[in-house]
């Protein structure tokens, strides 16, 4: 099996989590409010405000760095047992 560059998994983590964010937040202005999760952003991202320019660019930033960190603490143990078991 491959072991993941650490670098790749944390960008695209990161992108990948931004661009479902911004995916979110377009639902949630095209459906009426009582389908969109306006309440569940509101409670995992800290300080996001359901929906002002500052709190967005916040949110944005927020879940690419969650994004990010998943990527980069997931590569090494996804490396960790993939060497294991080869």
């Amino acid at each position: 099996m491959q072991t993941l560059n650490w670098k790749v998994m944390t960008l695209s983590l990161g992108l990948f989590s931004g661009f479902s964010f911004i995916l979110c937040v377009a639902w949630g202005l095209v459906v009426p409010p009582d389908v969109h999760g306006t309440r569940l952003l509101e409670m995992f991202l800290p300080g996001f405000v359901w929906l002002t320019p500052g709190t967005f660019v916040l949110g944005l930033v927020e879940t690419i760095v969650i994004g990010a960190y998943v990527g980069f603490v997931f590569t090494p143990i996804h490396n960790a047992v993939a060497s294991h078991w080869r």
